[in-house]
């Protein structure tokens, strides 16, 4: 108990000085640029947006719950709006028209990201498919990812070791229900991603090669990369880095460069035998398209993409999985029509198989529907400007962020009673999550779209199908389903069926 309330004290604090050093930077700037003369901006028509002092007033609601609090400025501002943050100037769209406007009409003129402070260590910013500017290098990388490593076929040749992983989560989840042991779900869901993933990758648990003060790995990189960082926004500080994200950061990816060598080096020498028989794994793809691809793809640039996905997939996936779950827990008749659709396709107590997904209409509206209410990003990846571009009579300046917040546009007026979880909506409607449909972006679309949502899709079909069709669920303490704060993460009990795995 003490080591918790330790961990809750810290946690706290970490927020605190966070907000604080935000705080501080923000009202420092705001002095320096009322200084300065912003004469070449002058002249353009700029979004409405909340004032210097209605965005201090709100720091430590913009620090916690950003989406939401951004959803009830745009409310007032309308669904294109400036955000002036220190140094930068921030465009929030909160619509789907808007949206469309940016990840389709404009696309090629928001191609850019912003690069954050702590992505230069390794020099990752330049080798990164995630944060590369457009240019030769991301166009082959993205090459890369849609016809190799993610396409239909590689992703069949490889689905066998999602099951023999697949195969681990329900034993576990099995565990539990003999013992009556409640699971967190959260918890449950990211170790069953991490390995979901490792094993597409490398056809191995990659937690098993750190030693045991690294096991935490991706979410120590998780925490580090998703916390902000005022060197992003104020450049004199990032030489103190004051928060020491980026030292944080730099010590994990070298273990996980450390491991990813061992692997690359051992599978290398593996395939140098002439009886080597290929794992169908990504690792065994990008090391034939190093062979073939005059020295385009080394070893170097391999790490480098692994790593963008591991981490870009890992949290996103897993929660993904624990809010689709936690909604059917709350809402049992919604679990009770699931579990007959899986029980009438596939029978009672067996797992999912990922070509049983397109036989499964309901389960992928329960999927939709948990996607458009919890993205696992919810303001997607920030895009930067190219050059001035006007939407809707605004301009929106040369290297202006650009953020989607998919989190309003999935709870806005263009959906029937918008806050209910409901996937009959989605029964029998075109709208998909491949981004051709603006109201449901939650990998987002265009250029920039998730190059790894087709392996994302597939994890949360399979694993939440299976966890739903292999046991019942009930919360721990006797919990009522109104009690639930589904902000929170679940702890549930698994209750095995009459068919055990």
């Amino acid at each position: 108990m003490v080591t918790r309330l330790v961990g809750l004290f810290q946690k706290d604090m970490d927020y605190a000085i966070s907000a604080l050093l935000i705080l501080l930077t923000c009202i420092v700037t705001y002095f320096v640029r009322s200084l300065s003369a912003r004469t070449k901006i002058s002249d353009y028509k700029l979004p409405p947006g909340p004032s210097f002092f209605t965005i201090m007033s709100n720091v430590v609601d913009l620090y916690n719950k950003p989406q939401q609090t951004l959803a009830k400025f745009a409310k007032f501002y309308g669904p294109v709006m400036r955000i002036n943050l220190c140094t930068e100037t921030t465009i929030i769209i909160s619509s789907s028209d808007m949206a469309k406007e940016i990840l389709h009409t404009h696309d090629s003129l928001f191609t850019d990201r912003s690069v954050p402070h702590n992505t230069t260590i390794y020099n990752h910013n330049n080798f990164s498919l995630v944060f590369l500017p457009f240019s030769p290098l991301w166009q082959h990388l993205r090459k890369i990812c849609h016809n190799n490593l993610f396409s239909s076929k590689t992703l069949d040749a490889s689905q066998e070791l999602r099951r023999i992983k697949l195969k681990d989560l329900l034993n576990d989840m099995h565990k539990s229900s003999l013992t009556g042991e409640a699971v967190d779900i959260g918890r449950a869901a990211f170790k069953a991603c991490i390995n979901f993933l490792s094993y597409t990758f490398v056809s191995q648990d990659f937690v098993d090669s750190l030693d045991d003060e690294h096991k935490d790995i991706v979410s120590t990189l998780l925490k580090a990369i998703g916390t902000p960082n005022i060197s992003d926004h104020f450049p004199v500080l990032k030489i103190f880095d004051p928060q020491g994200i980026k030292k944080l950061t730099y010590n994990y990816v070298s273990k996980v460069f450390f491991a990813l060598d061992i692997i690359i080096e051992k599978r290398m020498k593996l395939r140098e035998s002439e009886h080597h028989i290929s794992n169908n794994d990504m690792l065994d793809t990008l090391l034939d398209i190093s062979k073939e691809d005059n020295h385009k793809m080394d070893n170097k640039q391999i790490k480098h993409l692994l790593l963008d996905l591991l981490v870009a997939g890992t949290d996103t996936t897993a929660y993904g999985l624990e809010r689709a779950l936690s909604e059917l827990v709350h809402n049992p008749e919604i679990m009770s029509k699931a579990k007959k659709e899986l029980e009438e396709i596939i029978g009672l107590g067996n797992p999912v198989d990922e070509s049983d997904i397109d036989r499964l209409p309901y389960l992928q509206a329960v999927v939709k529907e948990s996607l458009r209410l919890h993205p696992p990003a919810p303001m997607l990846l920030p895009r930067k400007a190219r050059v001035d571009v006007e939407i809707s009579g605004y301009t929106i300046p040369k290297g202006a962020q650009v953020l989607i917040n998919e989190w309003a546009i999935g709870r806005t007026d263009i959906w029937e009673d918008a806050h209910l979880f409901s996937p009959e909506r989605f029964i029998g409607s075109e709208i998909d999550v491949k981004g051709r449909h603006f109201k449901l972006t939650p990998f987002g679309s265009g250029r920039r779209i998730c190059p790894g949502s087709p392996l994302a899709v597939r994890m949360l079909h399979l694993m939440l199908g299976s966890l739903i069709n292999s046991f019942d669920w009930k919360l721990e303490n006797n919990m009522e389903f109104k009690d639930m704060d589904l902000d929170n993460s679940l702890r549930a009990i698994p209750v095995a069926l009459n068919k055990v795995l």
